[in-house]
């Protein structure tokens, strides 16, 4: 086993822990997410923290999915593959970060 698997490996477990986490706790999950935690009590009143906490835990799966198979192909057909999934998580990872609340957590906003 390379380092490039034993790394998929361990994010894929940390990441299905935060989902099992998000699973266990339904909508007392959003908490835990950066940025809607800042919010007040009557902010978070407005937004739907049972889709967000369920969007955030799919996330979770999608990522240890993505890092799941990175250490299989790099276990079973070629040592650098893990790295490949690596740089697809990064992608997908970066493509989910807002830096303004309102883009990050608009669409969960209860109308």
């Amino acid at each position: 086993m390379n380092v490039g698997c034993v790394s998929c490996i361990t994010m894929s477990v940390v990441f299905l822990i935060f989902a099992l986490i998000f699973t266990l706790l339904k909508e007392k999950g959003a908490m835990l997410i950066s940025g809607f935690n800042t919010f007040s009590k009557e902010e978070r009143a407005l937004y739907d923290q049972k889709q967000l906490s369920l969007d955030q835990r799919n996330d979770f799966l999608i990522w240890a999915g993505i890092l799941i198979c990175g250490a299989l192909l790099s276990y079973f057909v070629y040592g650098v593959l893990s790295y490949g999934a690596l740089i697809v998580w990064l992608f997908v990872f970066l493509k989910d970060v807002h830096i303004d609340s309102e883009k990050a957590f608009g669409k969960y906003k209860m109308k």
